[in-house]
């Protein structure tokens, strides 16, 4: 009977985050008489409402039963930075897989954490352009970021692995229409001299185009939906060329089995379907999902793009794009130090 109760009570956390309607985080075991396990989860900003739907739900199953939680968001890389100099943590979600390196470097994480189902992924987005309800600058692609009359926002690649994405995007799109790294370069000055604001994270620039800095906002596409769920008037675009965003998760060397637990539950059709609820595409590709509210066609929320990009695919993975374009010498950081905006 007990089993039968929690099935229907998780089917109903899953509705509910269907709906667009995420619960409150969990703070406490849910289970009469179940001893509360401390879990620790450390990840970076934009999927805490995804995460607190989720560990509403994975409470419900008998693997979550008496988890309790801590929680701590940021941006990626100085969330990653926090745990290799000491923040406790059993699971940790971030933007970039540089962010999970270190910390194997560290001692904290396993240096075969992408042995785990989709390669360690955790979540998927893509890159998109978010604009003011009604589109008034009327910016369809990558090409009217360049423009005289359009402002940008978006984070500062210095701390935040939204920023990283969001510019190879931008570069990238330059490489897939022919153009050549000289080209690409040229575009990525141009996007730099129309950037108004480069905030820490990517909530937090989110927060900052909501307020009303700049005319085009560049995000994942998961948060453009959060925000319309939770009535933002804005819009945004899915350009034709784009960059798909594989968010690796992973738990800590000493991290308690439910810690992996819970990572296994995110990665099922149930913990997918909620992410997908807080605007995240699924991983698997066949796992169906529609009404998505927040979509621009929520009945179809995830159009495939005409082309869509990967890291390992079209810029020879992270250690390559790290030294080429976002070390100390690489290509973004003198663009950014020119334009005086580092």
């Amino acid at each position: 009977m007990r089993t039968f109760a929690r099935s229907l009570a998780l089917a109903a956390v899953i509705a509910t985050a269907v709906a667009g309607c995420a619960p409150s985080p969990v703070t406490g075991a849910t289970a009469a008489g179940t001893p509360a396990t401390e879990l620790t989860l450390v990840g970076f900003a934009v999927p805490k409402a995804a995460h607190d739907a989720a560990q509403a739900a994975f409470a419900l199953t008998p693997d979550g039963a008496g988890a309790a939680w801590g929680t701590s968001y940021g941006a990626s890389g100085d969330q990653s930075r926090a745990i290799a100099s000491g923040l406790p943590a059993d699971i940790v979600h971030v933007s970039l897989d540089d962010d999970v390196t270190r910390l194997v470097d560290s001692g904290d994480v396993s240096a075969t954490w992408a042995d785990a189902p989709h390669g360690g992924i955790l979540s998927h987005s893509v890159v998109v352009l978010v604009v003011r309800e009604g589109n008034p600058k009327s910016i369809t692609g990558w090409d009217d970021l360049l423009r005289d009359d359009v402002s940008i926002i978006t984070p500062n690649p210095g701390s935040s692995g939204s920023a990283r994405w969001n510019i190879l995007a931008a570069y990238g799109s330059v490489l897939a229409n022919g153009g050549t790294r000289e080209d690409g370069q040229d575009y990525l000055r141009g996007f730099f001299a129309n950037v108004a604001s480069l905030p820490g994270s990517g909530r937090d620039a989110t927060t900052a185009f909501t307020a009303g800095t700049g005319d085009v906002l560049i995000s994942y596409e998961n948060e453009a939906i959060l925000a319309r769920q939770h009535g933002e008037p804005l819009e945004y675009v899915v350009p034709a060329t784009t960059l798909l965003i594989e968010n690796p998760g992973v738990v800590t060397t000493n991290a308690p089995q439910q810690a992996q637990d819970y990572l296994d539950f995110v990665r099922s059709p149930d913990g997918q379907r909620i992410f997908a609820a807080s605007g995240f595409r699924p991983l698997d590709d066949a796992l169906s999902v529609e009404n998505i509210p927040g979509a621009m066609n929520p009945t179809d929320p995830f159009p495939q793009p005409t082309t869509l990009q990967t890291i390992t695919g079209d810029f020879g993975g992270w250690e390559q794009v790290n030294a080429t374009f976002f070390g100390d010498d690489g290509l973004v950081t003198a663009i950014q130090n020119e334009a005086g905006k580092n």
